[in-house]
């Protein structure tokens, strides 16, 4: 009996410390995600892209393994009786505004996905390693709102696998040097999400959601400058509410 209680705690201290692990992993590799969405006034446009396109490469391919090693350890977590991973009961309406013409829908048939995007901006298709698709302001380029997705392993079925979204979003913002204003999580037709909100010390603020589906983490964030947040707080709240990572 004394030998069965020295393996259960063995194999609890481990799995507690792989859940650790694995978070700080995780924030390592999500935490430049903003950054890389701004380039400096005084920097040449073609070497900054340039620039974040090789970053951004390097991070996707980091973040493929590093899903890969999370779901193989993570998959005796998702039973996991900690209260504040417990499952998501209450449903929440996807936003269906259009915003008297501001937005518009777009639909991704290929890779399977909806969402309405800025009516009026430029959009970018798929920069390999950066982005699925980008959407910029004709104006102000800083402006931008992306789309992004990285494989996960099948067993993988919820964000939920990353922890709670408080600590979840504390450690993302210490990562980038920023405030977490707030994290909040929701469920909507099925899927949950992870939202965070950002007020980055370069004067930059962001909005990220994280969810995952169809075998895919998929993260949407939108940015702009910190001045203009009040002008594009209630677009992007919007936006972000209207993504839906599968067809309906």
């Amino acid at each position: 009996a004394h030998r069965l209680l020295h393996q259960k705690f063995i194999v609890t201290e481990f799995k507690k410390m792989m859940m650790k692990l694995d978070l700080m992993a995780v924030v390592a590799i999500l935490a430049p995600i903003a950054v890389a969405g701004f380039a400096s006034p005084t920097v040449s446009t073609t070497a900054t892209s340039t620039t974040v396109l090789s970053m951004m490469m390097d991070r996707r391919e980091s973040l493929q393994q590093l899903v890969s090693g999370i779901v193989l350890v993570g998959g005796g977590l998702v039973a996991s009786t900690d209260p504040a991973l417990a499952e998501i009961s209450e449903e929440t309406p996807r936003v269906t505004t259009r915003m008297g013409g501001l937005l518009e829908r777009y639909q991704d048939g290929g890779r399977g996905w909806t969402i309405l995007a800025p009516s009026g901006w430029n959009r970018f298709d798929g920069e390999v390693g950066a982005y699925d698709s980008k959407w910029q302001d004709l104006v102000d380029p800083t402006d931008n709102i992306k789309v992004s997705s990285t494989p996960v392993k099948s067993t993988t079925t919820s964000i939920t696998i990353l922890g709670d979204v408080q600590a979840l979003g504390e450690s993302l913002a210490a990562k980038r040097d920023a405030k977490l204003v707030q994290a909040s999580e929701r469920q909507t037709d099925g899927i949950i999400f992870y939202q965070f909100e950002f007020a980055i010390n370069d004067g930059t603020h962001q909005l990220l959601s994280l969810s995952v589906n169809k075998g895919r983490i998929w993260s949407l964030d939108a940015n702009t400058r910190e001045k203009r947040w009040s002008k594009r707080e209630a677009l992007y709240n919007n936006v972000v509410g209207s993504f839906m990572p599968k067809l309906s």
